[in-house]
């Protein structure tokens, strides 16, 4: 079942078409999905958000497509949560109700932070909203950004030459959509393996 909302209307859908929030927040985008970081004030550094690019509530919506690269999509995303984060899990939840969009949330959960263990992530918002802690630093976020897209950019960069070894097998869509040949990659922040 896809949400009725119009495209026009979804708060997630409007994040994807803002450029102002793509050139702050984004970290990756294909043409199924999008990577980015919790918007300010985000309530911790490294809390990132995996979108579908399509306007759909969840799995129960996936095309065939879609089905098969997600499970790819959300352990490379949480590799990169706690490449960036040094975490020492990542915690993925996904409800739909305040946005009938899928996003998944990506929340680094150390060790040595109550405030991130188990549903305690949760009262991270009210507390937020409350006036009760503070926000992640609005420059930490910025340069876990910017580090995020190097690393997507660097893994590319290394995925496109272990190719032309021959130690990645691929298809030749998908080689030309590393080198960029075939033009269908969705310009701007770097898309993500």
């Amino acid at each position: 079942m896809t949400p009725t909302t119009p495209r026009s209307r979804c708060g997630i859908c409007r994040l994807h078409d803002d450029a102002a929030n793509v050139a702050a927040y984004e970290i990756a985008r294909t043409d199924l999905w999008l990577l980015r970081h919790h918007p300010d004030p985000a309530p911790l550094a490294g809390w990132l958000l995996l979108d579908a690019r399509r306007h759909l509530s969840g799995p129960l919506a996936f095309s065939d497509r879609e089905a098969l690269s997600w499970g790819q999509a959300v352990r490379h995303a949480s590799q990169l949560v706690q490449q960036l984060t040094g975490c020492d899990r990542v915690y993925a939840i996904a409800f739909g109700e305040g946005a009938p969009h899928l996003h998944l949330h990506l929340i680094p959960r150390q060790g040595s932070d109550p405030h991130t263990a188990a549903w305690s992530v949760a009262d991270l918002y009210r507390a937020l909203a409350e006036g009760k802690r503070q926000a992640a630093d609005p420059q930490l976020v910025r340069d876990l950004v910017a580090r995020g897209r190097e690393r997507v950019e660097r893994h590319q960069l290394e995925t496109s030459a272990e190719t032309m070894k021959g130690t990645v097998e691929l298809s030749d869509k998908e080689m030309a959509e590393i080198l960029d040949l075939t033009g269908e990659r969705k310009k701007g922040p770097p898309s993500v393996a």
